[in-house]
């Protein structure tokens, strides 16, 4: 028998009954916040979708160059673990392979169409609204604050751009985003030791991905772990170590094979000069992109865009990612200020990762897109979240209701300038930003004297300024077809430097129209011109040759034959030289050659880069009769 049990039963059952009213409003209150925070997270999660996959279609097989590769992956395994251009595997792509091999995949398994290249993009692309969501809630206990970090990176336009595009940008981010969760799981976890593991192997897969790049977050990663683990130094240096190494394996496993593979069995590795995957690592994609020092690249320094500390709120990014960057920093340095220690640990974590990200695209004098500042969507999104949610609980205080009214007024006063960039675009929509923007931020400053619903109205009315023109700009890049080589999302914009050699500033991607193609875009073939390269294709191992794999890439996609990309993406490559391309049109392996190839080698705008393309040619038209099909001049290589 209990002490309750002992009470006459009248006045057992009286207290019985006020605990029980007690507890069921308190109960009630909870499932039914869960309730609605889970329907919030559906919520998110399909309108991501239906953002990222409405009408994806439309825009073809997108950047070719990519889409060619997987359609090479798709039938041969040796392409696909090279990351070949062409199935017959004379070249691979300027990138190791792993953003190539979930496209291949589905290519092999649905076949090739748009769909299959660029749904598994869009994936990557929920995946990771739904990985940043999971990091905030888990740190805050807040499923709304893990709602607005969602929401605020899946309507980034840059975002929208690159899950809806077949750059390896997508996966790239995906994995940082892994990264950062799994450090962070790490940081409260008795397993310490297995999440940092795991986060080191994705670092080590996003290097896969993008080469350096995937170790602009490394910074971030570590002094966080260093500074908030939950172990004594010593283990947190050796938990460290152990993630490094892991880093190594994840990343080097493949790096190794092809180090040591004979060359002359694999394909070149397209970007080098030296048919050297380290060299492509260190120089091309590495210091190179940061000194603008780039043998065989088209150029670098005010050729990509002015470099400073504001070009990522120029004519050229603003309108990509930098809508919320003022914000994110305030909130960031408010979480910091009054947060736990989680909360401290991710904003750190968060800050660094934005910081050490921006600086590098900010002051890096080589080749430079816009589309890159999507590695910065996830840093500044949680920290919109975590930062404001970590404010909005101390608005009793005049810092905490301060920094949030701050945060609202940069963000609004932001928003309305670069709506004003394209003036033509939703011309009242800054105007409604700055009305409820501005007076939200008044309103803000003073929540702790507002009604609990009113200070909440408030608090939406703010979010929804801030998100408002980065949604139409989404919503402007999601309705837009991009194909080329450098999209860029939302609008067109005045005042743009047309940086990237032909990409119009914030405007739609540079379209496929036709023609051998250029460097930075896909050829595209007419059906005669496809049957003639269809003609006896299996007697051939290559039914074409073009000089740049851009022109290479639409002859092949049309017809799922190898059309070897000669020079690789710029045309700089010396691969093949002249005597080797000699060789193997005596040896009746290519069928055609199709000039007026959009490379830059060979003296025609790639510094350092080798001469072959000219060589080869030059003795093609010296030695062949040239026809013409549909406007594209071709040479005949089966006879003199």
């Amino acid at each position: 028998m209990t002490l309750t049990d002992a009470r006459p039963a009248a006045s057992r059952d009286s207290d019985d009954q006020v605990v029980e009213t007690d507890l069921r409003p308190s109960l009630r209150q909870q499932v039914a916040r869960l309730d609605q925070e889970r329907a919030a997270y559906v919520v998110l999660l399909g309108a991501t979708a239906l953002l990222y996959l409405w009408g994806l279609g439309a825009s073809g097989y997108a950047n070719s160059f990519y889409s060619a590769a997987a359609q090479a992956g798709s039938e041969s395994w040796k392409a696909f673990f090279f990351g070949a251009s062409d199935a017959a595997g004379s070249i691979t792509v300027d990138k190791p392979p792993l953003s190539i091999w979930p496209m291949a995949l589905s290519v092999r398994v649905f076949g090739l169409s748009s769909w299959s290249i660029l749904v598994p993009q869009a994936l990557m692309g929920i995946g990771t609204v739904a990985l940043l969501h999971a990091t905030v809630r888990r740190v805050t206990g807040s499923g709304w604050a893990g709602i607005v970090a969602g929401a605020t990176l899946a309507a980034t336009p840059v975002a929208v751009l690159m899950f809806r595009f077949n750059n390896p940008d997508a996966l790239l981010v995906l994995l940082m985003a892994a990264a950062a969760h799994a450090v962070v799981r790490a940081l409260e976890s008795p397993r310490a030791l297995r999440w940092m593991v795991l986060g080191g192997a994705f670092v080590g897969l996003a290097f896969l991905t993008k080469t350096l790049q995937a170790f602009l977050v490394l910074p971030a990663l570590a002094a966080t772990y260093a500074i908030f683990a939950a172990v004594p130094w010593r283990t947190r240096v050796l938990h460290l170590l152990a993630a490094f190494g892991s880093m190594v394996v994840a990343g080097g496993w493949w790096v190794a094979i092809v180090q040591l593979w004979p060359a002359s069995s694999r394909p070149y590795i397209g970007g080098s000069q030296t048919n050297d995957f380290l060299e492509l690592t260190f120089g091309y994609n590495g210091f190179g992109r940061l000194t603008g020092d780039e043998a065989g690249s088209v150029g670098g320094g005010n050729g990509w865009g002015s470099t400073g500390l504001l070009r990522l709120f120029g004519s050229d990014n603003g309108g990509q990612v930098a809508w919320l960057i003022p914000a994110a920093l305030i909130l960031g340095a408010g979480a910091v200020w009054c947060g736990s220690r989680m909360v401290r640990a991710l904003a750190t974590l968060l800050l660094g990762w934005l910081v050490v990200t921006a600086l590098t695209f900010s002051l890096m004098a080589g080749i430079y897109h816009a589309y890159y500042t999507v590695a910065l969507a996830p840093a500044v999104a949680g920290l919109v979240g975590l930062g404001g949610w970590a404010l909005w609980q101390r608005r009793d205080s005049l810092v905490a209701a301060g920094l949030l009214g701050l945060a609202t007024a940069t963000t609004t006063g932001f928003g309305f300038a670069l709506l004003d960039r394209t003036p033509d675009f939703a011309p009242w929509l800054r105007y409604v930003v700055a009305t409820v923007g501005f007076a939200a931020a008044l309103m803000i400053v003073g929540a702790r004297h507002l009604p609990a619903r009113v200070a909440s109205v408030v608090a939406v009315a703010a979010l929804l300024a801030g998100l408002g023109g980065p949604a139409a700009y989404a919503l402007e890049t999601a309705a837009t077809p991009h194909t080329g080589s450098i999209p860029t999302a939302g609008p067109s914009t005045s005042g743009g430097s047309g940086a990237g050699f032909g990409g119009q500033a914030g405007g739609p991607g540079t379209a496929t129209t036709g023609g051998v193609g250029g460097l930075l875009d896909g050829s595209t073939s007419t059906d005669a011109v496809t049957s003639l390269l269809l003609s006896d294709a299996d007697s051939y191992t290559w039914v074409a040759a073009t000089v740049g794999a851009n022109s290479a890439a639409g002859y092949q996609l049309a017809s799922e034959e190898s059309v070897m990309p000669i020079g690789g993406f710029n045309g700089s490559d010396p691969s093949p030289t002249l005597a080797q391309f000699q060789e193997l049109v005596a040896d009746g392996q290519i069928h055609f050659f199709i000039s007026g190839g959009g490379g830059l080698g060979g003296g025609r705008g790639g510094p350092g880069g080798s001469a072959s393309t000219s060589d080869i040619e030059a003795w093609v038209a010296a030695t062949y009769t040239a026809q013409t099909v549909d406007g594209v001049t071709l040479y005949d290589l089966s006879g003199a």
